[in-house]
């Protein structure tokens, strides 16, 4: 909270062009899914700076260009989003849950990104979340999907995945992106505004000929265990 204090106040004189903009992204069909993420990209990056957070990013070269796929990450809290949107350099969307999706900026930046709200007690909604990701991703969208379902609360150590996370990218036979963040509960949880730095390491896609076979629950362990490699190395290295 402190840290979100710090941005505000730093962009004072920006934060109404910023919200105008986002809000605009969302509700104009003239601005392009590339311009939207190009802006949204704009206010995270000075939002991150004006908030004294550092993104170091790995793997980058591991994104994939030539067609959609999910980026299932470890989560640790609201800050990941803007990890991610500071350093991936092609757009995606995300599907969050129902109760973060009200958040102020976070609900217009949904809409700008043509993201989802998933509603966990409500299956037919969850399904119909599912399908309509599975579609977007096969048209060539890409996305984010938390695993966990939630944050872990534990720093860098991850709760189980579910399987079920994985279903539209199984649906759509898309790349699998595992992607490793680190210290990113910091910037949010810590009441602190210290300069943070946070690191993603984006890790080589599973092709979906690699997981054709398995399970969705087998494919949950094998991407959690593939993160907390890298994690475990990253943090081996500080």
């Amino acid at each position: 909270m402190y840290r979100i204090i710090l941005m505000v106040v730093r962009l004072w004189y920006k934060v109404p062009y910023y919200l105008f903009g986002i809000w605009w992204s969302g509700k104009s069909k003239k601005v392009s899914d590339e311009k939207a993420y190009a802006f949204v990209k704009k206010v995270t990056k000075a939002a991150n700076k004006a908030g004294r957070v550092t993104i170091d990013s790995y793997g980058v070269e591991n994104i994939p260009t030539d067609q959609g796929f999910v980026f299932f990450p470890n989560h640790q809290g609201l800050f990941d989003v803007l990890v991610f949107l500071e350093s991936c350099p092609v757009p995606f969307a995300f599907v969050i849950k129902k109760e973060a999706s009200k958040v102020i900026l976070l609900k217009q930046v949904i809409a700008a990104l043509g993201s989802y709200a998933i509603d966990r007690e409500d299956i037919r909604q969850s399904m119909q979340v599912i399908k309509q990701v599975s579609e977007d991703v096969q048209n060539g969208k890409n996305f984010l999907i938390f695993a966990e379902g939630t944050r872990s609360k534990m720093g860098n150590k991850l709760l189980e995945f579910k399987g079920g996370s994985f279903k539209s990218a199984v649906k759509a036979k898309c790349p699998i992106v595992p992607c490793a963040l680190i210290d990113s509960y910091k910037p949010f949880d810590e009441k602190s505004i210290k300069p943070v730095t946070v690191k993603l390491v984006y890790l080589p896609p599973i092709m979906y000929e690699e997981y054709a076979s398995m399970k969705t629950p087998e494919i949950a362990k094998m991407v959690k265990e593939r993160i907390e490699k890298a994690i475990a190395e990253h943090e081996e290295k500080s």
